[in-house]
Parts: C-alpha cells; sequence; structure tokens
C-alpha cells in the first residue's frame, strides 16, 4: 500500500498534466472540425477524426515527457525535489506553450495550403525577414490575434501548471525544512517502480501502437481529403514529423515502395515519348541521357522565361477562370497556348525545379535546396551555357531566397540581377521591387545582352502575385468588395502587358522565344488526395516565328524545356524526361506532388500514391473539375511508381547531369553551321 500511494504521488504531475494536454488538443481540433464541418462528412468520420488525433496526441505527449520522466522518480526522492519541481513546473509549461503556439498558427497555413503546418512551415523560418515582412504586411490581424491569444494563455497555463499539475505544497517560495518536508520523501523501491511505469507507458504513448512499425501519419489517415487527414494529427506533430523527414530528404522508396533501377529506367524511358528509339540511350552512368534533334534547324534563337508567380488556371479567363488577366489572355491567343498546362508542385522551387532542370517531382525538396544539386546537376542554363549562350537570372527580391542564388550559379547561370542591382524602383514591397521595376530592369538587361555577338537566355521571375500582395497604388483601379490577391494579379497581369508590348518593339524580339509560364496556382485546395484543378495553369510561348496555336493535350512543365530547345534550334544531349510537344504523336501526361501524394495523369486516367498505401486509381473529369473513382489499373500504378521513383534514384546515383566534355565537342556540325549564318 505505501509503495502504491507513494508511485501515484510521485507520477500524479505527469497523469494530471497528460490529461490537461490532452483536452487543449482536442479542443483545438474540434474547433477546426468546426471550421471545416463541410468537409468533414458523417458523424463517424469525426469521431475517427478524434480517436486517431488522441493516439496521435499521446504519441507526441510521449515524446515530449520521456526525457523529464527518466529522471523525475530519481530528484522526486531526494533532497533536490523541491528544486526538480521547480524545473518540471518549466518544462510542463514550454511544453503546453509549443503545442498551443502551433496550434493558434495552423487557421492561417490552412487557409493559405489547405493543411496542418508541415515542412513548408519550417522552410520559410529560415528566411524571417520575408516571412515577417509579409507577416506584417497582409497577415496584421492574424499577428496580432496569436499573439494576443499566446500572451493571455501563457498567463493561464502557468497558473494551471502552478497549481493543479505540480502539488501545491511544491511551488511555495521557501525552501526551508518545513517546506521540503510537506512533501513526502519516498523509498528507492517507490522511485524505481515509479520509474518503470513513467518511462513504459510514455514509451507506449510515443510507440502508439504494438505493431511492427512505430505510428506514423500513414496509420491514421483515413480519407481522400488531405486536410481531414491532417486533422488527425496535432501541428506539433506534423512539423517535427516533417523535420524528421527532412534529414532522410524522402527517399521516394521509403514513402510509396520500391522497384528495381532497371525497372525505373524501364518506365520512365518508354514513357519518354513515342519517337524516342530506345536504343539511343546508350549511357550506363546516365541512364535517361539522350540525343535531341530540335524541330527548328536555322540559327539558334535566344530564350525568355517568365516565371510567373503563384498564378494558377483559376484567375485566367481563358482557361476558365475569373477575368482579371485581359494580358494574359491575349497573350494566349497570340502564341503556342497550353490549355491543359500542369504545375508539378506547390512552390516555387518545385515550379522552378520543373521548368529549369525538367526534373521530376519528389516527396523530398526541390533540388533547388538539397545539397548535392548545387554543382553537377543539368539544367537548361548548363546546357546553353556550353553552347556559347549567356545565362541569367532576373529577379525583383533577394536571389539568396529559397536558395536560388546557390543553386543557379553552381548550375551554369552565370549574372544574377536582384534587387540591388534594379534602378529606381516604381515602388518597393515585402518580396522586394514590384513587377514594373522588375520588367523595366529586364529590358535593359535583354537590349544589352541583344548587342552582344553571342545568344542569351535569360530567366525572370516575378513577385507582385505573392502573399502579402502588397503594390503600387494608382497603378490599377481599385473595384469594389475585390481581395488583395486578385488586386494584385491584375498588377502582375498590366506589367506583364507593358512588358511584352515594349519586348515587341525591341531589338531582342525578331530572335528571340519567350515562355509565359505560372510556377504553380496560388493554393491548393479540394477534399481530395491530389486536387489536380489546383495544378492547372497558364503557359504559353511567344516569338516572331509563333503561330497561334491552341494545345489541349494534357502536359506537364517538365515538357517546357524539351519544347523550348527543339524551337529554339539547339541541338543538345541531355538527361530530361519531358516530352518535345512538337512533335504530335507524344503521349499525354502530367506528374503532381501534393505533400507526400502523388499523382501521375495519363489523359484522363490518375493514379495516386500514398505514403505505404496502394496506389488509388481515378478518372479526371475536366468539366466538373474533380476526380471520380475508376477501376484498378495496375500498369498505370507501375508507371506511377517508376516515375515517382526516379526523381530521388537519380539524385541519389546522380543520373541528372551532363557529360564531363569540352564545350564546343557537345556542338554538332549542322549547329556549327546555323551559328555562321
Amino acid at each position: 500500500m505505501q509503495i502504491f500511494s507513494g508511485t501515484h504521488y510521485t507520477v500524479k504531475p505527469f497523469i494530471r498534466f497528460v490529461l490537461l494536454a490532452v483536452a487543449l488538443l482536442a479542443l483545438f481540433r474540434f474547433g477546426l472540425m468546426s471550421w471545416q464541418v463541410d468537409r468533414v462528412g458523417t458523424f463517424s468520420d469525426a469521431i475517427t477524426i478524434l480517436t486517431n488525433g488522441l493516439r496521435i496526441d499521446l504519441s507526441s505527449l510521449g515524446y515530449l515527457l520521456i526525457l523529464p520522466a527518466l529522471v523525475h522518480s530519481i530528484f522526486a526522492s531526494s533532497k533536490y525535489r523541491l528544486a526538480w519541481h521547480h524545473v518540471l513546473r518549466g518544462w510542463f509549461f514550454a511544453c503546453l506553450m509549443l503545442l498551443a503556439f502551433f496550434e493558434v498558427a495552423t487557421p492561417t497555413f490552412i487557409l493559405e495550403y489547405d493543411l496542418r503546418p508541415n515542412r513548408l512551415f519550417i522552410e520559410y523560418l529560415m528566411y524571417p525577414k520575408e516571412v515577417f515582412g509579409m507577416l506584417l504586411s497582409g497577415h496584421l490581424l492574424a499577428l496580432v490575434v496569436t499573439s494576443i491569444v499566446l500572451s493571455i494563455f501563457s498567463v493561464v497555463n502557468w497558473k494551471v501548471i502552478s497549481f493543479y499539475i505540480i502539488p501545491k505544497e511544491i511551488v511555495c517560495k521557501s525552501s526551508d525544512e518545513k517546506s521540503v518536508a510537506a512533501y513526502p520523501k519516498v523509498s528507492n523501491g517507490v522511485a524505481l517502480v515509479s520509474s518503470l511505469i513513467l518511462v513504459v507507458t510514455l514509451f507506449g504513448f510515443a510507440r502508439g501502437t504494438t505493431g511492427h512499425r512505430p505510428i506514423n501519419p500513414s496509420l491514421v489517415y483515413f480519407s481522400t481529403d488531405p486536410l481531414i487527414n491532417s486533422l488527425t494529427l496535432n501541428s506539433l506533430y506534423s512539423v517535427a514529423f516533417a523535420i524528421k523527414q527532412l534529414g532522410d530528404e524522402m527517399h521516394a522508396s521509403s514513402v510509396y515502395g520500391n522497384l528495381s533501377d532497371d525497372e525505373v529506367i524501364e518506365i520512365v524511358r518508354t514513357s519518354a515519348g513515342s519517337r524516342v528509339n530506345r536504343s539511343e540511350f546508350n549511357s550506363s552512368s546516365m541512364p535517361t541521357l539522350r540525343d535531341h534533334v530540335p524541330t527548328y534547324q536555322g540559327k539558334p534563337k535566344n530564350l525568355v522565361i517568365i516565371l510567373e508567380e503563384s498564378l494558377g488556371a483559376q484567375f485566367v479567363s481563358h482557361l476558365g477562370g475569373k477575368n482579371i488577366t485581359p494580358n494574359i489572355d491575349n497573350l494566349m491567343q497570340q502564341g503556342w497556348a497550353f490549355n491543359q498546362l500542369y504545375a508539378t508542385g506547390t512552390r516555387s522551387v518545385r515550379g522552378i525545379e520543373a521548368i529549369v532542370t525538367g526534373f521530376t517531382p519528389t516527396p523530398a525538396r526541390s533540388v533547388v535546396k538539397l545539397a548535392n544539386s548545387q554543382q553537377n546537376f543539368f539544367t537548361i542554363a548548363e546546357l546553353l551555357k556550353r553552347q556559347s549562350y549567356t545565362t541569367q537570372f532576373i529577379y525583383g527580391g533577394e536571389s539568396h531566397f529559397d536558395n536560388m542564388k546557390s543553386f543557379f550559379l553552381g548550375n551554369g547561370f552565370e549574372d544574377i540581377v536582384d534587387f540591388d542591382d534594379i534602378k529606381d524602383p516604381l515602388f518597393v514591397a515585402s518580396w522586394g521591387a514590384c513587377d514594373v521595376s522588375l520588367f523595366n530592369q529586364a529590358d535593359l538587361e535583354l537590349t544589352a545582352l541583344s548587342k552582344s555577338k553571342q545568344p542569351f537566355f535569360s530567366l525572370i521571375f516575378t513577385s507582385s502575385n505573392h502573399d502579402p500582395f502588397d503594390i503600387p497604388a494608382g497603378i490599377v483601379p481599385v473595384n469594389d468588395g475585390e481581395d488583395d490577391r486578385d488586386r494584385a494579379i491584375r498588377f502582375a497581369d498590366y506589367a506583364l502587358g507593358k512588358f511584352m508590348d515594349k519586348a515587341k518593339r525591341s531589338s531582342y524580339w525578331d530572335n528571340t522565344l519567350f515562355l509565359v509560364v505560372a510556377d504553380h496556382d496560388a493554393r491548393n485546395f479540394g477534399a481530395e488526395l491530389v486536387p489536380i484543378k489546383s495544378f492547372h495553369i497558364p503557359g504559353v510561348i511567344l516569338g516572331k516565328d509563333v503561330l497561334p496555336k491552341q494545345d489541349s493535350r494534357v502536359v506537364s512543365q517538365i515538357d517546357l524545356a524539351p519544347t523550348l530547345l527543339s524551337l529554339m534550334g539547339v541541338e543538345s544531349r541531355h538527361p530530361m524526361l519531358g516530352n518535345d510537344l512538337t512533335n504530335n504523336d507524344v503521349p499525354e501526361r502530367a506528374m503532381m506532388q501534393f505533400d507526400k501524394n502523388f499523382a501521375y495523369m495519363k489523359g484522363q486516367e490518375v493514379a495516386i500514391l500514398q505514403p505505404n498505401k496502394d496506389a488509388l486509381y481515378f478518372r479526371y473529369d475536366n468539366q466538373a473539375k474533380r476526380l471520380v473513382p475508376d477501376d484498378a489499373n495496375a500498369e498505370l500504378g507501375r508507371q506511377a511508381l517508376g516515375h515517382a521513383l526516379f526523381g530521388s534514384k537519380a539524385y541519389e546515383k546522380q543520373w541528372y547531369r551532363l557529360e564531363d566534355e569540352v564545350p564546343d565537342l557537345l556542338l554538332s556540325d549542322n549547329t556549327r553551321q546555323n551559328w555562321q549564318k
């Protein structure tokens, strides 16, 4: 009886803390469910969210408490027990504040990404200047409310911890013998029993299951709606799990299952286009390296890619969206417009990855950020640089953001023009010079490059259509009831239109190919494993010799680089899997990474891979913009898995690069003759 009562008294602070924390997290989860009640669906789903959420919450608390539990019984039975309980009180306080902080930050994150905080939350914290400026400018109310809520909670938290969690007789400020004696000293046997009970219980909480593997998100996910699945987590667990995955870079095989290297290579080679003769894949160290003969055979053209920030099809009238981009609508009538073009991801670096490198998406971070792709990784800039092109990146903000500068300079871009180089910016927003100033500088740069005998490639990346959407006053009219995002899109469209009008009258227009394309949509939302409608983006190729064309094939961002090289007249040898869309008989397919889910769409058929689950199959209804469940298609699932695995394997094994040759040797006789014209 003495052992039982002493043990109970020793573990009581942990029991009370767990009950309080579980109640707090359940309250937050219930609030999010009430907010998203239309998405939750049935009462059964709500119960599943709450019960699965309890498992995750207990697992989180197990990890948070295991360290103090290991030493609690030792100190609680010693003469230092009073000081230890002050330490324990501080630990409990910090844990509750951490849990509350991530939960309070969750609604704002959901509004932007339709998910709980994940790896994006951590990646943005690497850029405090830009993010804090964005919060002050565009989310000031949310920032103030969050600060007030957390301040009030901290006071309540401290009082609850002090007078409920830790026995009140331990919290007295005095340290005399009477105060110490008020908390009875327990025997070594009781301390040992207490330690075993705490550690075993918390270890069980942390592991969360008696199965072979400990609990992870895939074990509690049950819905085809990613937001609903994320509600079964708590936000601290979601972020912590993302940090853990950052450490191993989430090799796709650990997420979706594995195939042999030979199987993956066979799948991606077979899917690389019906005109491809697979015998020309003849490099043992770079299995997708192949010769690319361009459609255009004249003097190679210059290339300008304009990457429009966060511009989904939902805002473009030409693609069935809002009527707020008249200039883009006109451009898509004037050039080769892709009416079913799909982004590979939800972040700018994923768009850069697809458009500049032609790389397939993975559940890891974009190669723009990965350590082993900072040098000797294929980009069209490196390919063109080897063919005597001047290569340049132009950005209105600070080019170090998202590691762009490091990646670009290490992989073929010779010149970086960013905020410090822009002359007399008209307006400086949170993310840098506004698009009007960016394009004014771009025109100066392109005019200067056109005076050289060397061809050039310039990548222009806009930023005005980025939260907090601050733009100069008086340029575009203020419409009643219009939100800041739509106004920023109209400004971005205005700036693009002014630049393209100027470009058509410039010295560089006649021999330059232009691509206007979005990096990704503004936000990805919808009660689907992969909301394909939110990956639909505008894209159009323009130039003096480009005839107007409405292309309704399903195409991916990774198809753009090979197509541009073909239209430019650049003969090359590269590892890209994208289709040269100047060929009419290439297969229609696109691939999309949405958090940890991967979609492979072939025509209207879709296979979706989830972590540690079997593939699911759908048809995409392009009119209704939704996925319709379909019969299983094992071959489509195998193709999806092969493409999902390729990026991770190619990165790991260094398949995705150019051959180490003297640049001049890369030029064929035909290319040299064209340059001499």
